[in-house]
């Protein structure tokens, strides 16, 4: 007798349609329900820049692999009795062992505490301890880093010293002895991912099943695959909610993807691309301001289409960089074309935000820029917000951005303070500062901790100042506004980092005073060339313009017995 045929795997569109069809179907939960489906095991699963368990860096693990490696990790931990609800924080150089074990934590029902891997030691600690987590699990560099604040990392971060667990360790797990994936609710935690960090201590975002896959699910399983994203190099940090959300991103489309562990490299990005050959890049604005500092035309980008960003909006000399570059397909009689030139979307989120409420794309021959950040999406209601009373502004004027949305994080982890300050009549407060034009795009001028005011209802816009000046400033790589008041009223040091090729004697202060509104350009004190060494910058790259302005004016305050206080040009230190 002969056997029935084996079931057709489905197709990726039938695929997809299944998935999007799933209510079960959330952040914590694709790798498991992609195999329920019927996606094929010798499909996509995922790549990463170091070994994995025998498998070379750089080589694609199957689907069928990646499950396996997940399994094994997902028993390990239950062998040690982690299961669901128990924040589990991971604390790891490697992007592998990062995805790896959100993946196998999340399918126990365990929330994994993603941290970046360049936070320092003392304020990690400080970070776990408020977590209350049941356990930890580093490598051995961070074991070092945390050492050296925390001596008997067990008991004075919170829990038994057997529950400090050790990355090498875990993949020695028997997928067999995994146990049924968790089944979640949409409001079950499954990460805490941590932000950026005004000053230094960074905020622990919960992020639900629900929450952090509405994009997903709205932007990549009902609508078509867009152009540029069958190859993917992730160069987002893997701890944050953006990792998450394109790993997902990747497995929903059946996109084969690579996540690089240091993504503020930007010559290990390009190397990246190199080798890897990708059609669309992934990254935060950090890394497209490390891409320009390389000459592009003299690489091997050919084969990128799409450049994706999201967090802070990127700056427009970045994005020409970048659109300049790569290639696409053209449409013609005769079938597509391949020409020169790539496109770039653009956007603003948050891991607060749980998914950019904002898009624009940009290419060659568009040009709406001066931190336009584009249109909401579909899933996000926004609403400008006078910050004293909380009424809406009219369009032109700006307004702190209040955004409610499915997207959005339901709080902050054993903080209900922070939780509930940052909400205001039913919107949660993003604390950007924008205005909205006639037809209805939204454009970026700082961020609220970052403007400072002038008096008479003027203010200095850190954030759109760098934009105006790096504008009128072609070799001026980066540039940060450091505003700081004084008994006498605010005075503003700018402070550039030039590309290589760039004089760094030139006087570029009246360029810079000429780009300044007149109440700005009245607070202009000096024009300095600096080196990247001397930024204060996050876990992410984000540059910390409030340690930033502490450094600087004391720094300021201690020469000013020796130099003048009237504005001196460009200088270098």
């Amino acid at each position: 007798m002969t056997a029935p045929a084996a079931p057709a795997a489905p197709t990726a569109p039938g695929l997809r349609a299944a998935l999007a069809a799933d209510p079960a179907l959330g952040a914590g939960n694709v790798l498991t329900k992609l195999i329920e489906h019927g996606a094929p095991l010798d499909g996509p699963g995922m790549a990463f820049d170091t070994a994995v368990d025998g498998h070379p860096a750089f080589t694609g693990l199957t689907l069928g692999e990646l499950r396996t490696a997940v399994a094994a990790r997902a028993a390990w931990f239950a062998a040690r009795g982690i299961g669901p609800r128990d924040p589990v924080a991971v604390y790891v150089t490697a992007a592998a062992d990062c995805m790896l074990h959100f993946l196998a934590l999340s399918w126990l029902g365990a929330i994994p505490a993603l941290m970046n891997p360049n936070i320092p030691g003392d304020v990690a600690a400080e970070y776990i301890r408020r977590l209350r987590a049941v356990g930890l699990l580093t490598d051995d560099a961070h074991r070092r880093r945390l050492a050296e604040a925390a001596p008997a990392a067990g008991p004075e971060l919170g829990f038994a010293p057997d529950a400090v667990y050790d990355v090498a360790d875990t993949g020695s797990g028997d997928p067999a002895a995994a146990p049924a994936p968790y089944r979640h609710h949409d409001e079950d935690p499954i990460a805490i991912t941590h932000s950026s960090g005004t000053t230094r201590m960074p905020a622990a975002v919960t992020q639900t099943h629900g929450n952090l896959f509405v994009g997903t699910r709205v932007l990549r399983l009902n609508k078509p695959r867009a152009r540029g994203t069958e190859r993917i190099l992730n160069a987002l940090p893997a701890p944050h909610a953006a990792g998450i959300m394109s790993l997902n991103h990747a497995f929903c489309n059946r996109a084969e993807m690579l996540f690089l562990s240091r993504p503020d490299d930007g010559e290990a990005v390009v190397s990246a691309i190199e080798r890897w050959r990708p059609t669309g890049v992934f990254g935060f604005a950090v890394t497209w301001a490390e891409l320009a500092r390389i000459d592009l035309s003299k690489r091997a980008v050919d084969s990128v289409s799409l450049w994706f960003n999201t967090g802070d909006c990127a700056h427009e000399p970045h994005i020409r960089h970048l659109v300049a570059a790569g290639s696409h397909d053209r449409p013609t009689a005769r079938g597509a074309r391949r020409e020169p030139g790539s496109m770039f979307v653009d956007g603003l989120g948050s891991s607060e935000m749980g998914h950019s409420a904002f898009h624009i794309t940009h290419a060659p021959g568009t040009d709406r820029y001066g931190r336009c950040v584009g249109r909401t999406h579909d899933f996000a209601e926004i609403r400008l917000l006078d910050p004293e009373t909380g009424e809406e502004v009219p369009d032109g004027q700006v307004g702190l951005c209040g955004m409610k949305s499915a997207t959005l994080s339901p709080g902050y982890w054993n903080d209900s303070l922070a939780t509930h300050r940052n909400r205001r009549n039913g919107y949660y407060l993003t604390g950007d500062l924008l205005y909205r034009d006639e037809e209805g795009y939204y454009y970026h001028v700082d961020r609220l901790v970052d403007a400072v005011p002038l008096g008479q209802g003027q203010w200095l816009y850190t954030a759109m100042s760098e934009e105006k000046i790096l504008k009128a400033c072609p070799d001026v790589l980066d540039c940060t506004v450091v505003a700081m008041p004084t008994p006498s009223g605010v005075v503003t040091d700018v402070l550039l980092t030039l590309h290589p090729w760039a004089d760094a004697h030139a006087d570029r202060a009246g360029a810079v005073r000429a780009v300044l509104t007149e109440a700005a350009a009245a607070t202009l004190r000096d024009v300095l060339v600096i080196g990247p060494d001397r930024l204060i910058v996050g876990p992410t790259g984000k540059v910390r313009k409030f340690l930033m302005r502490q450094r600087h004016a004391a720094e300021a305050g201690a020469a000013q017995a020796t130099e003048p206080t009237e504005p001196t040009g460009s200088r270098t230190p």
